[in-house]
């Protein structure tokens, strides 16, 4: 049994190894997959020439004005959802947790939502907006498994209860108004069509300093599963640094949909695989998660862009049935959880 775990430990620590190149390379071929491939196709050739400054203005145009906003979007969101998701995961101590799964994205979501229908005129806040929707969601969350002490149980139901009850009101809210509802139903699909420089920059500010702030988060969060005995042991302040994580894991998700909307399933399968891959350390896991969350968002965001011509598929639509069937195929070979 020792040696089974040794060799075990000694995968991992390969694995460990070898994933960072990897994935790095792996998000620049899917970055200028992104690039290129369209309605117009451009060549690497072309790209580089853009970059240059030595383009075709059409080619230019394209790469500058379409394509590279809407690639650095869909890795900021991705990126975004795999941190709050691997956050959110060691909290409440199950790889099934997400932020759609206990009310963190629909906090969001119902605070964009209002937002876009109710307040159009302040769009321009949509991002801080939705932070704060899905921060109030999880301070109600934490409230609600709060009994001289939280546990990852009731934060578990606490979150599903508080989801449903907050998707409940989004529903009941375009049902009043659906005279406004067009503008908002591709948001509630998930996508990143019509992302310019301007969305990036507004959502940037946020996603950008909750990525830097989950350095942070690295050693409290891998103090944390150990147990809460171990970690006050340790001199950690245990609900200090839950209320800390899911805050953190808020201001992510909720970055993430005020520019994508509800996209789903990043935050529950990306750190799930690498925790499988690479075991539960936070100083790798969390880092891979990023790099892998971005890599996903940006190669099934082209390929619903390009597979589907001339139709254009949400993104969070192909995600979601590509994301739940290889969940459960997870589930049934790996024995679960």
């Amino acid at each position: 049994m020792r040696m089974q775990t040794v060799l075990t430990e000694e995968k991992r620590n390969l694995r460990r190894k070898w994933l960072f190149p990897v994935m790095l390379a792996a998000l620049l071929l899917v970055m200028f997959y992104g690039l290129t491939l369209g309605s117009v196709h451009i060549s690497l050739a072309d790209i580089w020439a853009v970059f240059t400054s030595r383009s075709d203005p059409v080619n230019e145009k394209i790469v500058m004005d379409l394509r590279l906003p809407r690639v650095l979007t869909g890795l900021l969101v991705g990126a975004s959802l795999a941190a709050s998701g691997s956050l959110l995961q060691g909290v409440v101590k199950n790889p099934l947790a997400d932020p759609g799964i206990i009310g963190v994205t629909a906090g969001g979501g119902l605070a964009a939502v209002t937002c876009m229908i109710l307040l159009p005129q302040y769009i321009y806040l949509l991002p801080a907006a939705a932070f704060l929707g899905a921060f109030l969601a999880s301070l109600v969350v934490y409230g609600l498994s709060w009994d001289q002490g939280t546990s990852p149980l009731k934060l578990i139901l606490a979150g599903v209860a508080v989801n449903a009850l907050l998707g409940a009101v989004m529903n009941g809210l375009m049902v009043v108004y659906s005279d406004r509802v067009q503008a908002v139903l591709p948001w509630l699909a998930g996508g990143l069509n019509g992302r310019s420089w301007h969305h990036l920059g507004f959502m940037a500010p946020y996603a950008i300093g909750g990525l830097v702030l989950c350095l942070f988060a690295i050693k409290p969060a891998n103090i944390l599963r150990l147990g809460d005995d171990s970690a006050k042991l340790l001199g950690q302040n245990v609900e200090l640094t839950r209320f800390f994580l899911i805050v953190l894991a808020a201001l992510l998700a909720g970055a993430a949909v005020s520019v994508a909307g509800l996209v789903g399933f990043v935050g529950l399968v990306v750190p799930h695989v690498i925790r499988l891959l690479i075991g539960d350390d936070y100083r790798f896991l969390l880092p891979l998660s990023v790099l892998c969350g971005g890599i996903l968002v940006v190669l099934a965001d082209t390929a619903a862009r390009v597979w589907f011509s001339p139709v254009e598929l949400p993104v969070g639509i192909l995600l979601a049935c590509l994301g739940a069937p290889f969940f459960l195929y997870l589930l049934k070979t790996k024995g679960g959880i």
